[in-house]
């Protein structure tokens, strides 16, 4: 599994954006699957490359997320509820690609 940093495009170029994680670092991140980004856009990067588009509303779901459990690695306690909100009283989904392929 791999777990995705929501960023956000502060400077823009052909094929690497210069973006900003939740913690305020600055990182040069790889556009070559998303294709050029304007500034203010928000990237889902993993291993310095931008992997999806997302919206503000998405970034600040996965930062809660990952916010908690930054909370649990270090021993403290984290609304669990609120952070993984998107995922109470609902079952697991399969990825679209995968959905058409169950045996």
């Amino acid at each position: 599994m791999c777990i995705g940093e929501p960023m956000q495009v502060i400077e823009a170029g052909a094929m690497h954006a210069r973006c900003r994680d939740r913690h305020g670092r600055e990182h040069d991140i790889d556009l070559l699957l998303t294709g050029a980004q304007p500034a203010g856009s928000w990237l889902l990067t993993f291993l310095g490359a931008a992997r999806e588009v997302i919206d503000a509303r998405r970034a600040e779901a996965v930062r809660l997320a990952l916010d908690a459990l930054d909370a649990i690695a270090r021993g403290e306690p984290a609304d669990l509820d609120a952070a993984f909100a998107d995922l109470l009283d609902q079952p697991p989904q399969l990825p679209d690609f995968l959905r058409g392929h169950r045996s």
